[in-house]
């Protein structure tokens, strides 16, 4: 495929122009002590020519149907009306049948799908028309998530498919996740940009970067001006019986890449960049509601006695995820430790960098608990007229109008958001997967903001598990694929909009300082020639 690098240098331009101004900005206006402020995001512009260019090729390859697709434009239509790129329209109606909604894609979609290839044997009339024989073997799409700000999709790779793969035999498939976007969230980020040369794929990909980082194996690029990552989740350490080691997953990953080709995908009206604001919050006080500020850990529990993470972003605008008030975040595994407060007690207390064996890149040491563990409030005594209330039914609902991605077997269900101006994921666990199934929580579910989702539950490889909680967590898209991110004050925020008052922060000043709104410039922005969370189960 060509490489379709020629807007690298004027976009790495842009974002430098675009991030040192809002550093500026920031030690103009220092943030104060209880303000909390929306994340920044840079939208990319998709060179939709170049993608064109790219398509031509794959389709001149397959004579028998190159002559069908039309590339001409037509330039009676608005520039951004479909019709004006009839090749794509053309390519979306072959491939829409297998990647539902392909055409809302904002961005040129690269999956392993050779659109040319099954319709050239479609038209001579091959008897075998399996897809992943047009897909390198990888297994029909799992899920796929198509809209505004790009696209996201996961395939399985069988053990032993694929000529030339390890000769090892896995207990599962190998799962391969890609995410292509326009919009990538600006984050202070010290490991960002970083990673090795594949040189086998060096023609290929220029700027292809391999890293290692939260439990995947990644694979970053650019291309037609947009971020692409291609990962799968494994064990940095030697292989063992039932998991993937890192080495093992880079030829599975490698033979992916090499597969991608144009799928689909739409022009449309570019997206605007997203200037970090404060967030209004609720001007009554609540008489009750209090917390203590982001980072302020219980002492002692961070990896290896290392604090926690100071952050004050509401990364989204969002409904509360559980049904009804009180409810409290506070940690499930080191609540005995917390001697002031129990477990359903104000003020809240942020355990996103509780020592845990799961890496996260803003938590010291580079491990943490990846999210917040949220509790519900006992039932009240009957005798205060309230409606029965049973503590095993304490509804969790959707936070956001958003998609689902679980497969039946998942212990834990995620919502993405894909619009034009966000790109984020919001991940639940503990809820028994069984009574998921059986509500159809599954993946391209449409769910809607505050719809019941299901109970709060002590699931963990099995009923009863861990204690009666629910785990939240946020995964934001950068250059460096699916990030993990401190939820804590998106949380504090979303409880004063439910509660329609604004809490109190209470407790001691924390020593650090928090996130900068501008994010500062990392390594590989400031030189552009230096060289994608865990789904892992929290305990």
């Amino acid at each position: 495929m060509p490489p379709g690098g020629e807007t690298v240098g004027r976009k790495s331009f842009r974002f430098i122009s675009q991030a040192l101004a809002s550093l500026s900005l920031l030690v103009a206006t220092p943030l104060a002590a209880d303000e909390f402020r929306s994340p920044s995001l840079t939208a990319l512009r998709a060179d939709w020519r170049v993608a064109l260019d790219q398509l031509r090729t794959e389709i001149n390859s397959r004579p028998q149907i190159a002559g069908d697709f039309i590339f001409a434009p037509r330039r009676s239509v608005p520039r951004y009306d479909p019709r004006a790129m009839p090749a794509l329209v053309q390519l979306n109606a072959v491939s829409s049948p297998f990647f539902t909604g392909i055409a809302r894609s904002s961005i040129p979609v690269l999956l392993p799908f050779d659109a040319a290839a099954y319709l050239e044997a479609q038209r001579i009339g091959t008897p075998n028309l399996s897809l992943s024989r047009y897909q390198a073997d990888f297994n029909s799409v799992d899920v796929f998530d198509a809209g505004p700000s790009g696209y996201s999709a996961s395939f399985s790779f069988e053990p032993g498919a694929g000529d030339g793969m390890p000769a090892r035999v896995f207990a599962k498939p190998v799962e391969v996740q890609i995410t292509g976007s326009a919009l990538v969230y600006d984050i202070a980020d010290p490991t960002g940009g970083k990673g090795e040369q594949v040189k086998p794929l060096a023609a290929i990909y220029p700027d292809l970067r391999r890293f290692i980082r939260e439990g995947y194996v990644r694979y970053a690029f650019s291309r037609f001006g947009v971020a692409y990552v291609v990962s799968i989740q494994c064990l940095d350490s030697v292989a063992k019986p039932r998991r993937l080691a890192c080495k093992e997953a880079y030829p599975v990953a490698e033979r992916f890449l090499k597969a991608l080709h144009i799928a689909g995908g739409q022009r449309m009206r570019p997206l605007m960049d997203i200037a970090s604001d404060v967030i209004d919050r609720p001007a009554e006080r609540s008489t009750d509601f209090s917390y203590r500020p982001s980072g302020d850990i219980i002492p002692n529990t961070g990896y290896r006695k290392q604090g926690g993470h100071p952050d004050v972003m509401t990364y989204a605008q969002i409904r509360f995820p559980l049904e009804k008030t009180p409810a409290f975040v506070r940690s499930q595994s080191y609540g005995k430790r917390d001697k002031n407060d129990g477990p359903t007690a104000y003020p809240w207390r942020d355990n996103f960098c509780e020592s845990r064996s799961f890496e996260v890149w803003q938590c010291g040491g580079g491990y943490g608990h990846q999210g917040e563990d949220i509790r519900a409030a006992g039932c009240p005594p009957q005798s205060d007229g309230r409606e029965p209330c049973d503590p095993k039914q304490r509804g969790v609902v959707a936070v956001r109008d958003a998609m689902v991605i679980r497969d039946a077997k998942d212990q834990a269900v995620t919502l993405e958001v894909n619009s034009r101006t966000e790109h984020i994921r919001f991940r639940y666990m503990h809820m028994n997967p069984q009574a998921m199934n059986a509500d159809g929580l599954l993946n391209g579910r449409i769910v809607a903001e505050g719809e019941k989702i299901g109970v709060v539950s002590n699931y963990l490889d099995h009923p009863a598990g861990t204690s009666m909680h629910l785990h939240f967590d946020v995964q934001v898209f950068t250059r460096d694929g699916w990030i993990w991110v401190s939820p804590y004050v998106t949380l504090v925020s979303a409880y004063e909009r439910l509660i329609r008052a604004r809490g109190r922060e209470t407790g001691p000043e924390i020593a650090g300082t928090a996130q900068p709104v501008a994010h500062a410039l990392s390594e590989d922005v400031v030189k552009p020639d230096q060289r994608e969370g865990s789904s892992g189960e929290e305990n």
